[in-house]
């Protein structure tokens, strides 16, 4: 049937092509226009008219007598222009992903490259300071002669680190060397009022010798973070816990506990102390008493502050 097909319109378009050339030709000779058209270009005209007339009997004829053309151009088109676009919309985040891989893979190669200088640094030299390591901490309150504190402060910082990076070297000069703009900031945040920590951190890895250190400082508000007799955390022990394995494993988790929550207060020290033989004492308790379950508590002996050392006890009570 395809082939009798093809065959008629290769027939058909044979006879209606000369006929074509021949009506366009007829026309250009009887000097005939159309729109006020010049003949040549009438004729022009005429002959694409019949190409076109041919064309489409050849597709109509299509669609007449081939029912696969017809499932082709009406149900399979569509539903193929269909599957692109949703394929099309399913790739965006498929793209958006990949975008989000090359950022890690870029930000891991960053990294790298970093450990590889900061290796090298190692090597080349003995490191004192290391990148981001605090070397100075210092109080400072708002008041009207806070650019005169923060001198002595600076003055201060620059001292200190001179006997780690210089120690040899008797005569004080300045070796930290500060952004203009990080002092102005800094100027301009304690000046409008409060109580404020700055935190002096080195920029890079120093090695001991080095004339200079680049430097960087961290601003914290100055605030309570614990205050005296406060229980920071508490645990409770149920009868299974009552031996000194499990008491020691549950006394060091909620230390860990403790130091967790004065961090996310704002604290910047590292070890919280703890006063008194508490493990003696617990024990004692637990021995004295046969109840099934105590409460175990972490409360501060003191008030503290952002950079204030946090004191604590242990204390254990029935229930």
């Amino acid at each position: 049937m395809a082939w009798i097909l093809i065959v008629f319109l290769i027939i058909l378009g044979g006879l209606i092509a000369p006929f074509g050339d021949l009506l366009g030709t007829k026309i250009g000779k009887a000097r005939f226009s159309i729109l006020k058209l010049r003949p040549k270009k009438t004729a022009t005209i005429v002959t694409i008219i019949t190409g076109g007339f041919i064309s489409a009997i050849s597709i109509g004829l299509l669609i007449l007598v081939s029912e696969e053309f017809r499932q082709r151009l009406f149900v399979d088109i569509p539903f193929l222009q269909k599957t692109l676009d949703e394929s099309k919309k399913a790739l965006v985040p498929l793209q958006e992903e990949r975008k989000k891989l090359e950022d890690k893979i870029n930000k891991k190669e960053n990294e790298l490259n970093k450990l590889k200088s900061d290796v090298k640094e190692f090597r080349s030299g003995n490191v004192v300071l290391k990148r981001g390591q605090t070397l100075f901490i210092a109080e400072v309150t708002s008041n009207p002669n806070i650019k005169f504190d923060l001198g002595k402060i600076y003055k201060s910082a620059d001292r200190y680190v001179q006997k780690i990076v210089i120690p040899s070297k008797k005569e004080v000069k300045n070796i930290l060397l500060w952004r203009p703009s990080d002092i102005s900031e800094i100027e301009q945040i304690t000046s409008k009022g409060g109580s404020w920590i700055i935190l002096v951190k080195s920029a890079t890895n120093v090695l001991k010798g080095d004339n200079f250190v680049f430097v960087y400082p961290e601003l914290l508000q100055n605030k309570t973070i614990v205050r005296r007799g406060e229980v920071i955390t508490s645990e409770i022990l149920e009868k299974k816990d009552l031996d000194y394995k499990n008491v020691n494993s549950k006394i060091t988790n909620l230390l860990r506990k403790t130091r967790d929550k004065i961090k996310s207060r704002g604290s910047i020290v590292n070890e919280i102390t703890t006063r008194g033989d508490f493990i003696k004492k617990i024990t004692d308790s637990l021995n004295i008493n046969q109840n099934k379950k105590y409460r175990l508590e972490v409360i501060s002996l003191k008030d503290s502050r952002t950079a204030d050392p946090i004191i604590v006890e242990l204390n254990i009570t029935k229930l």
